[in-house]
C-alpha cells in the first residue's frame, strides 16, 4: 500500500507540478507583463457568451444578467480552479428564480469588438489587448494591463479614476474609503482588534467604487488589493494561483448595483424569524444547569429570549484537548438532548458551536482517519499539526469524502432538536500552506493557500445544502466567522471576531458592517459588549453597546465568561436599560422582517451608508461611520464615547423626528448641522419626515408575532407629499415563501398642508383570504384635524395637542381602505 501510494504520488507530481510546488507567503512579482497584449484572432458568439481567441490562450466574456458581466481569462498552461463567486442556480434550468432573459449582440470596429447587452457594453480593444466596461453608454471601469503573470502570481491591473473612493477588502477597520491601502487577501483571526485592523477574519476580494460599478474577484487563492497604494491610479489584484477570472457589475444607484450583484452571486435566503429576536450566548456555558439557570433568569426578568448558543464546553470540560468530539459531554450535559426540547417548549431555539478541527486526542480522530475525511500531506496522508487546541487535522470540506464524514454530526444535531450551526474558526485559523485539499466537484487538488480564502464558504454550502435535505421546509439557520464572495446565499450570518471591549472597538462595528453590507453580507455583526474582557466591567459601554445592537442586524450578546455577556447579571439599572433596547427591536419586527424581505429580494442590506439613501452626497460625505441607515426610515446615530450628553450631525435635507420624542429636526433643502441631545435610556434614533413604519405589541418571544395585530407609525410631512411603505409577512419559518406563500400590504400617504389622505390596500396575497387584522394608526406632527374619514363615514379619533399624535382603529380584512383627514 506505501507503495502504491509513492507511485501514485510519483504520478500526480509529474501531471501536476505546481499543484506541488512549495508555497512562500505570498509576494507578488515584479517586471510582470501582460499575457494577452496581440490582437486576438477570432471570436465565437453564442447566447449570453462570447469566447475571444489569442495566441496565448481564450477569453470567456458571459453576461450574467444585463448589468453583471463575468470575465475569465485562460492562459494556455496556467492552472484554473473552480469559481466560487456565481451562484448554481444559474446554471439550473429548472430553476426560474431570478432569471431574466439576456439579448447581447457584438459590434466590430476597426480597433476593437463592442459586447453588449441592453444596458451594457464591454468594449475589447485590439492592441493593447485590454477591456473596457460602460453602462447606459458611460465608462465605468477600464484595464489597464488586464491579465498580469508573473513566476509566482498572476492578476489584473485597472485603471482607477481620481476622484472615485473604494468600498473594498470586506471585514477590516480603516475607514470606509480603502483607497490607497494594500490589503492582503488571506483570511486570519485578530484576537482583540480595536479601532485599526488590516486583515481580519473575513476579507473579500473586491470592492465598490462611489461611480457605482462593483468589481470582484472569483479567485480563492492568497493574496493582495493594491488600491492605489503603490501607484496612485491603479488598482492591482494579485494571487499565487487560483482562477484568473473577475466579475463586474454596473448600475446607476446604489441599491440597483447590489441587486445585480446579488442577481449574480446569489440572494441571501430568508432567515428564520426568531433570528431577529434575542440571543443569549457566552464563551461558554459549561453544563446543562448553568444553561438552564440562565434562561430562567430571563424568564423571572421578563427580559425577551429566542434562542441560546452554546459554546465549545457542550462537548468537553475545558478548552483544550477536545475539539471534534462533536457530542455532549455527559459529565455536564446528562440530558442535553431533553434540555433542547425543554427550551423550544419555551419557545428558545438551540445552536451548537463545531469546528473544521479534528483533534488527534479525540476519539473521532481515527475514523476521521480511515474515511480520508481530513486534509492530506505530500505523502497522501492525513495532515497532522499543533495549534492552540492541541495537535489536529482539519477536516476537508471540499472533498466528497470529507462531506460525507462530517455530516453525520450535524444530522444527529438536528435529530436532537438543534435549530441552527455556529461554525467557528473557520477561516480555517490554522491552515498548513502544504495541506493538500480534494476538490471532488471539479476532480482537482490545491494546496491549502489556493483554497484557504474559500474554506468557510465550502463549509456553510455542505450545511447550507445538508440542512435544507434534512429539514426540507424548514429555514437554516448558519453562522459563520468567515467566509467568500457570494457566501450569502448559503444563509451565512457573519460576525466580527473576538473583538475588545472599549469604546474604539464599539466605534468600529459601523464600519465592519457597512462595508460587508455593501458586498453582500448583509447580516454581519457583532458580539454585543465586546468579546475580550476588560479589567473591569464598564456599565456604561456595555448598554451602548447592546443599545446599537438593536438597530443591528443580529442581537447576540457575546463574551468570555469572566464577564458575563448577559444583561440579566449586571443589575436592575442596566437590565432595565437593555431590556428597553428590546422592547424597541421586537416593536419594530414588522419593519425589521420587512428588511430581511428586502436583502433576499434586492441584496439591500439592513445597515446602509447615509450615501446609500441619499445619492446627492459626494466626497468625504461618503464616508460617514457616525451614523447609518436602518432601513429606509430610522436613522442611528450610535453613542461611542463615554458621557456623552449630545452629538453633533450633519442632517441630511428634510425634517427629521426623535424615534422616542418627536423632537422636530427642519434641516431645510440643503440640510445642515445640529445638535441632538442623548441621555442614558436611548441612543439617538431619528425618523425621516414622511416614514411609514409599521409595528407590532411588545413581546418576549417572536412566537408571540403573528402579525395580525399592528400599529401603524406615521410621521406626517406635507413638504415629502406621498411616501409609502410596503409591508411584508410570511410564516416566519417555512421554505413557502420561496413559492409565493406571503402577503403584502401597502400602506400610501399623501400629505399637503393641513390635509392627508392615507390608503391601506394589498400588494399580494398568497392565500384566498386575509386573516383580520386590527390596526392602530399613530400620525405623529399631526395637524389638529377635525375629522377623519372612511368611505364617507366619520371615525371616531383621538388627538393630543401636547404630543402632536392623531390615534384611531381600523379593522382590515383586505379591502382596500381609504382615510381621508380635514
Amino acid at each position: 500500500m506505501k507503495l502504491l501510494s509513492k507511485l501514485l504520488l510519483a504520478l500526480s507530481i509529474t501531471l501536476y507540478p505546481a499543484l506541488f510546488m512549495p508555497v512562500q507567503a505570498f509576494t507578488p512579482d515584479t517586471g510582470e507583463q501582460t499575457a494577452f497584449a496581440e490582437k486576438w484572432q477570432s471570436y465565437r458568439h453564442k447566447g449570453n457568451t462570447l469566447v475571444l481567441h489569442s495566441p496565448r490562450g481564450q477569453i470567456v466574456i458571459e453576461y450574467i444578467t444585463d448589468n453583471s458581466v463575468y470575465i475569465h481569462y485562460q492562459a494556455n498552461g496556467v492552472k484554473q480552479l473552480p469559481g466560487y463567486l456565481l451562484d448554481e442556480k444559474r446554471l439550473d434550468e429548472n430553476l426560474q428564480l431570478d432569471k431574466q432573459s439576456i439579448t447581447t449582440s457584438v459590434t466590430e470596429k476597426t480597433d476593437a469588438l463592442s459586447f453588449s447587452s441592453t444596458t451594457s457594453s464591454v468594449v475589447i480593444r485590439h492592441s493593447p489587448f485590454k477591456l473596457a466596461f460602460y453602462h447606459q453608454g458611460q465608462l465605468k471601469l477600464e484595464e489597464e494591463l488586464g491579465y498580469i503573470a508573473g513566476k509566482n502570481s498572476q492578476g489584473f491591473r485597472f485603471k482607477l479614476a481620481a476622484d472615485e473612493k473604494l468600498f473594498a477588502g470586506g471585514q477590516r477597520v480603516l475607514g470606509m474609503d480603502r483607497r490607497g491601502f494594500k490589503l492582503p487577501l488571506y483570511n486570519k483571526a485578530h484576537y482583540g482588534y480595536e479601532d485599526n485592523s488590516k486583515q481580519m477574519y473575513f476579507g473579500l476580494p473586491g470592492l465598490m467604487s462611489s461611480n457605482k460599478y462593483m468589481l470582484m474577484f472569483d479567485n480563492s487563492a492568497k493574496g493582495s488589493l493594491d488600491l492605489g497604494a503603490s501607484e496612485q491610479d491603479i488598482l492591482e489584484f494579485s494571487a499565487g494561483g487560483g482562477r484568473t477570472a473577475y466579475l463586474v457589475t454596473m448600475a446607476d444607484d446604489y441599491p440597483d448595483l447590489l441587486d445585480h450583484y446579488t442577481s449574480a452571486s446569489g440572494k441571501q435566503p430568508m432567515p428564520p424569524m426568531w433570528a431577529l429576536g434575542s440571543m443569549a450566548s457566552r464563551f461558554g456555558y459549561r453544563s446543562e444547569a448553568q444553561a438552564r439557570e440562565v434562561v430562567a433568569e430571563y424568564q423571572k426578568q421578563k427580559m425577551p429570549l429566542d434562542a441560546i448558543i452554546f459554546d465549545l464546553y457542550w462537548f468537553g470540560p475545558d478548552i483544550k484537548g477536545h475539539m471534534g468530539n462533536l457530542d455532549w459531554d455527559r459529565k455536564t450535559f446528562p440530558q442535553g438532548e431533553q434540555m433542547v426540547k425543554d427550551f423550544a417548549d419555551m419557545g428558545i431555539k438551540s445552536i451548537l458551536i463545531s469546528e473544521p478541527f479534528v483533534l488527534t486526542s479525540s476519539g473521532n480522530w481515527q475514523a476521521g482517519n480511515d474515511a480520508r475525511a481530513f486534509a492530506m500531506d505530500a505523502q497522501g496522508q492525513a495532515k497532522t499539526f499543533d495549534f492552540y487546541f492541541g495537535n489536529t487535522s482539519l477536516v476537508d470540506v471540499f472533498s466528497e469524502t470529507g462531506q460525507k464524514w462530517f455530516w453525520p454530526f450535524y444530522q444527529k444535531q438536528l435529530d436532537w432538536g438543534i435549530a441552527g450551526f455556529w461554525g467557528d474558526l473557520g477561516e480555517p485559523e490554522v491552515h498548513p500552506a502544504d495541506a493538500v485539499h480534494s476538490l471532488s466537484e471539479s476532480g482537482q487538488s490545491a494546496l491549502a493557500d489556493e483554497v484557504h480564502n474559500v474554506y468557510g464558504h465550502q463549509w456553510a454550502k455542505n450545511l447550507y445544502q445538508g440542512f435544507n435535505r434534512a429539514k426540507p421546509k424548514q429555514r437554516p439557520f448558519i453562522m459563520m466567522r468567515s467566509g467568500f464572495a457570494g457566501s450569502q446565499r448559503y444563509g451565512m450570518i457573519p460576525w466580527t471576531g473576538d473583538v475588545s471591549r472599549s469604546w474604539a472597538a464599539l466605534a468600529s462595528q459601523v464600519e465592519l458592517s457597512l462595508q460587508m453590507g455593501l458586498l453582500g453580507l448583509g447580516y454581519t455583526h457583532s458580539d454585543l459588549g465586546g468579546f475580550v474582557a476588560a479589567e473591569t466591567f464598564d456599565a456604561e459601554l456595555y448598554v451602548r453597546w447592546l443599545q446599537f445592537g438593536a438597530f443591528s442586524p443580529v442581537f447576540r450578546p457575546h463574551a468570555d465568561d469572566s464577564v458575563l455577556p448577559e444583561p440579566v447579571f449586571h443589575g436592575e439599572e442596566v437590565a432595565a436599560r437593555v431590556k428597553e433596547a428590546l422592547s424597541w427591536r421586537y416593536q419594530l419586527l414588522p419593519y425589521n422582517y420587512t428588511l430581511a424581505w428586502e436583502n433576499h429580494s434586492k441584496g439591500t442590506p439592513l445597515m446602509r451608508p447615509v450615501f446609500f439613501e441619499d445619492d446627492t452626497l459626494a466626497g468625504d460625505a461618503l464616508l460617514d461611520t457616525k451614523a447609518y441607515f436602518w432601513g429606509p426610515n430610522l436613522l442611528v446615530l450610535p453613542v461611542t464615547a463615554p458621557g456623552v450628553t449630545a452629538l453633533d450631525y450633519q442632517l441630511p435635507a428634510g425634517n427629521w423626528f426623535d424615534y422616542f420624542t418627536d423632537q422636530p429636526y427642519s434641516m431645510g433643502k440643503e440640510g445642515g448641522k445640529s445638535k441632538i441631545p442623548v441621555n442614558q435610556e436611548t441612543i439617538p434614533v431619528l425618523v425621516k419626515g414622511g416614514a411609514i413604519i409599521p409595528h407590532a405589541p411588545d413581546m418576549l418571544n417572536t412566537r408571540e408575532y403573528s402579525g395580525d395585530e399592528l400599529i401603524i407609525h406615521y410621521w406626517f410631512d406635507a413638504g415629502v407629499g406621498e411616501s409609502r411603505f410596503r409591508l411584508y409577512q410570511d410564516d416566519g419559518q417555512t421554505l413557502g415563501y420561496q413559492q409565493g406563500e406571503f402577503t403584502k400590504i401597502d400602506f400610501i400617504a399623501k400629505a399637503s398642508e393641513q390635509k392627508l389622505s392615507f390608503n391601506i390596500a394589498l400588494a399580494e396575497l398568497a392565500k384566498k383570504q386575509l386573516p383580520g387584522k386590527q390596526l392602530s394608526l399613530v400620525v405623529h406632527n399631526a395637524p389638529h384635524f377635525k375629522a377623519v374619514y372612511l368611505e364617507g363615514k366619520r371615525l371616531n379619533s383621538s388627538y393630543d395637542q401636547s404630543s402632536k399624535q392623531l390615534k384611531l382603529s381600523l379593522a382590515f380584512d383586505g379591502k382596500p381602505l381609504a382615510l381621508t383627514f380635514n
